[in-house]
């Protein structure tokens, strides 16, 4: 356990957050909601149980924080970024499931011991069997849920639909379940948002001098979300003079070679910052790049595995509400997509429509649990 940020008040209202590590999709919306709680009531503070890397809360929070490092969910194996481990998916779920009861035990008492007021989970199974034991609410955020994405390969692995039949129910016992747009699979839910996004704080133009770019020079971000891959078209970037080609994760320091800026999956650069600022975003179609393109609005050439089951439900919402072009995977490996980076930059950029998602959760959590500032006598901020 590691406390981060700062120190927890005697006057603050703990919630207990339970995030899968598949990516960085699920920690990033996590993150989203959990700033837009503190913006509300700055009173609320928050454990973390999840193994994303605990830098990626650091560079994301102002709210404090304890984190928790366990695992809470398998999700999908991964062989690179558009590419999923079927077998090794397997292999692991069944150590992973059913959860151990004391596991279960140890956490409830854990957030128990944390006083904490209820459980979110993103989209973990395990703070769900956790909430039942510590009889505390839950509430399920989730544009899909791993039962779900798990059908999509039970006629290939029989062996998936006993973990099928073990998460059903599980994901069905959240007290409150909050569905995100691009929604999935439509269920009976409790509140329903636009996509949840962390918010931008520096402005497009504070990016781009800090990145060392002209004026007259597009830029162009390059994205495969939380899960590293390699780039074979890298050295075909610089014959594209014209456009600035942002890469993160594919270096270890941040290094400018003329047009191609190479960039660790952590650097100095706050990522949503870099979205915003960009002409047009070309990457992995996931949950967080989705919801961070569609507020900062700028185009998307989005380039989706066709064997992941959400894949085809985000392509049809960006086709939709965004503006965009869809890139298939070999095409965008081999680096022929480059061709496309003109019609690309000739979108136009959209408004976002409505609230961030985030702002409604921490409304509906809010009015939920019955803490407000006209409740407790806190000023919002």
């Amino acid at each position: 356990m590691k406390i981060s940020k700062s120190y927890r008040s005697t006057l603050s209202t703990p919630i207990a957050y339970f995030i899968s590590p598949h990516g960085f999709g699920h920690a990033a919306r996590a993150a989203a909601v959990i700033e837009a709680l503190h913006r509300v009531n700055p009173a609320f503070s928050f454990d973390l149980f999840t193994t994303v890397p605990i830098w990626f809360f650091e560079d994301s929070l102002t709210a404090p924080f304890i984190y928790h490092r366990i695992k809470t969910d398998l999700g999908l194996v991964q062989k690179s970024p558009f590419q999923e481990d079927i077998h090794e998916t397997l292999r692991r779920l069944d150590t992973f499931l059913p959860f151990d009861p004391s596991l279960i035990d140890r956490l409830a008492q854990t957030v128990a011991r944390q006083q904490s007021a209820l459980i979110l989970c993103d989209i973990s199974p395990l703070g769900l069997a956790v909430s039942r034991v510590a009889k505390l609410p839950s509430i399920l955020i989730e544009n899909f849920t791993w039962d779900w994405i798990y059908q999509g390969y039970a006629d290939v692995a029989e062996s998936m639909k006993k973990h099928i039949r073990y998460l059903r129910p599980l994901f069905a016992s959240a007290d409150y379940r909050v569905q995100t747009e691009p929604v999935c699979q439509r269920r009976p839910a409790d509140l329903t948002t636009l996509p949840v996004s962390r918010k931008f704080r520096a402005p497009a133009d504070e990016i781009r001098r800090h990145l060392q770019l002209p004026d007259d020079r597009k830029m162009v971000l390059i994205t495969t979300g939380g899960i590293p891959g390699r780039h074979k078209f890298l050295s075909r970037l610089a014959g594209l003079t014209k456009v600035a080609f942002v890469v993160p994760g594919a270096g270890r320091t941040t290094e400018i070679r003329d047009n191609v800026i190479l960039m660790p999956h952590r650097s100095d650069m706050y990522h949503p910052d870099l979205v915003n600022a960009s002409d047009a975003v070309v990457g992995k179609t996931g949950y967080s790049t989705l919801a961070e393109i569609y507020a900062a609005g700028v185009p998307f050439g989005f380039v989706s595995s066709s064997d992941f089951r959400e894949s085809g439900k985000l392509n049809a919402y960006i086709q939709r509400e965004m503006n965009g072009i869809q890139i298939g995977v070999d095409r965008f490996e081999d680096g022929s997509w480059l061709s496309l980076v003109p019609e690309l930059l000739e979108l136009s950029r959209n408004q976002p429509r409505g609230l961030n998602g985030a702002d409604q959760i921490a409304e509906f959590i809010c009015n939920l649990i019955g803490i407000g500032d006209k409740n407790i006598g806190w000023q919002e901020i």
